[in-house]
């Protein structure tokens, strides 16, 4: 057995080390992270899709944050495993265990290396995480020849260590390395984020025109619609950042190039300098299911991203400004779009009135209304280029979704909630409706597959919101099942025709079975 401590005691310092010395040089440079975002990067789509949607809403895991989490724990358990096999087989043969070190440092180091936002000092991380993994390694074996081996001539017995002094040094060894692990997560992680920036942003983040207020009847949340503005710790987050980004608004600097007349780059200061435009944008997920919960709405302010389109000059042929984030995601934005006066593309700052959260692209992310997230709405933003789309394929592109994503006319129900027991009589059924930069103008209700009954709506905010909706329905005693479905402003009606997420975004009506007693 001292073999498999040996062994897993020599993993756990190569990874706790890596994941220290990473959050002292380069959070991203972790091995053990890097090999994670390496799974992320190679998945297939039908994978990535089941990940995005995962949740565990009873221990606090929602979507967007389980799957980062069971893929970090699955790697975890797989290194264990791995490390058992390796010590079994390295009570034979130890050249064996420390191959299984060498190996697994060069895994960290290649994926480290081949990572979208590869630097030189990102070696530093996985070189110290293999080098401590092998001495640890030597070192416990020292220690465990002087356990087994008899006295000889000329070495007193004094000096041999005994088994309980091998586990108790291995145990302290072992607890050093989950210490290093956890303060490099700290470190990494930026507890506290760039706080003292943010703070001070924040009476800088005034708009120039501020909003009026909502409306009195803005949402039906007292009959079981969601409030008109979601709180910033309940807003959906869908990413592939295994580690959040940390960037010091100090050192921030966002260039704008490619097929550009003159070639721009902003610090955080820059930006906050400029006219900031304060709206209220709905955003929606394509991974968003029917009847699902990947939507979310909030004020943001910022700069109009159309305006330093135009500063930096675009270029005749250019179809594309393809963004990436400080973790390496990519993203494509039809240009189009984003020049026409009226779609308020941003560069967001703020989100419901403070400094954007870290989990939300702190210092700056995109908003662009009325396409999905994963064409429109990078978060950590770092670099602009303006280009084709033949030339840069971004992230999801690459997984066969779509090119351009124009969000779809949909609904949700809300209340009844799925196989709900409710009085029978009068049945209040309510719920959201969307059609981001189209607006919507009608939602109806049916029971069994019945009449559309006419809903009534709330307060239109904007037509780049979200609009709730409610309708009294007569239901008799038994199992009944509600559909809706919406209008939108233009009068294109959502349809009925069901399909999946990919590529471009869940279509049909939402149905729900509940019971009348």
């Amino acid at each position: 057995m001292h073999a498999v401590m040996i062994e897993l005691v020599s993993i756990m310092t190569a990874v706790g080390v890596g994941h220290l010395t990473a959050g002292l040089f380069s959070p991203i440079s972790s091995p053990y992270q890097a090999v994670a975002d390496t799974v992320v990067r190679l998945s297939p789509s039908w994978l990535t899709e089941f990940g995005k949607v995962l949740d565990f809403p009873a221990v606090g895991l929602p979507a967007g944050v389980a799957d980062k989490v069971l893929l970090l724990v699955g790697i975890g358990v797989a290194l264990l495993a791995l490390g058992v096999l390796a010590g079994l087989v390295a009570h034979r043969s130890r050249s064996t265990g420390r191959a299984v070190i060498v190996g697994l440092g060069l895994v960290g180091l290649a994926a480290v290396c081949f990572s979208p936002v590869f630097g030189l000092i990102d070696l530093v991380a996985p070189l110290a995480a293999m080098l401590s993994g092998l001495s640890a390694y030597f070192r416990l074996y020292n220690l465990a020849e002087q356990v087994v081996a008899p006295p000889v001539p000329g070495r007193e017995w004094k000096n041999a260590v005994s088994r309980r002094s091998l586990m108790v040094r291995s145990a302290v060894l072992g607890a050093g390395a989950v210490g290093a692990g956890i303060g490099g997560q700290l470190m990494g992680a930026g507890i506290g984020g760039d706080t003292a920036a943010r703070d001070a942003a924040a009476p800088r983040l005034r708009p120039a025109e501020p909003l009026p207020p909502l409306p009195p009847v803005a949402d039906f949340a007292a009959v079981g619609t969601p409030d008109f503005i979601t709180p910033n710790a309940d807003f959906y987050r869908i990413d592939v950042a295994l580690r959040i980004p940390t960037i010091s608004a100090q050192d921030y600097r966002l260039r704008v190039r490619g097929m550009v007349e003159r070639e721009l780059s902003f610090s955080y200061d820059d930006l906050l300098n400029r006219p900031l435009e304060e709206r209220r944008v709905t955003l929606a997920c394509v991974s968003n299911q029917i009847n699902g919960n990947l939507i979310s709405n909030a004020s943001w302010v910022g700069v109009s991203l159309r305006e330093l389109l135009l500063e930096a000059g675009v270029r005749p042929g250019a179809d594309q400004l393809f963004s990436t984030s400080a973790d390496g995601w990519t993203c494509g934005t039809p240009i189009d779009v984003l020049l026409e006066p009226d779609r308020g593309a941003m560069l967001a700052l703020a989100m419901n009135g403070e400094p954007l959260p870290l989990i939300h692209g702190y210092p700056v992310r995109m908003v662009v209304p009325g396409l999905y997230g994963f064409v429109s709405a990078t978060k950590w933003l770092a670099d602009l280029e303006v280009t084709t789309f033949d030339r840069r394929r971004a992230y999801w592109l690459e997984r066969g979704w779509a090119q351009k994503a124009p969000i779809k006319t949909q609904s949700r129900i809300d209340r009844p909630r799925g196989l709900e027991t409710v009085p029978a009589g009068r049945v209040t059924a309510a719920g959201i409706a969307w059609a981001q930069h189209r607006g919507i103008s009608r939602v109806q209700a049916r029971v069994d597959g019945g009449p559309w009954q006419d809903a009534q709506l709330s307060t239109e905010v904007s037509r780049d919101t979200w609009r709730m909706w409610r309708a009294e329905l007569t239901v008799p005693p038994g199992n009944h099942f509600i559909e809706s479905r919406a209008t939108d402003a233009t009068g294109a009606v959502q349809t009925d025709r069901r399909t999946e997420p990919i590529p471009d975004g869940a279509s049909g009506w939402p149905m729900i079975n509940f019971t009348a007693g």
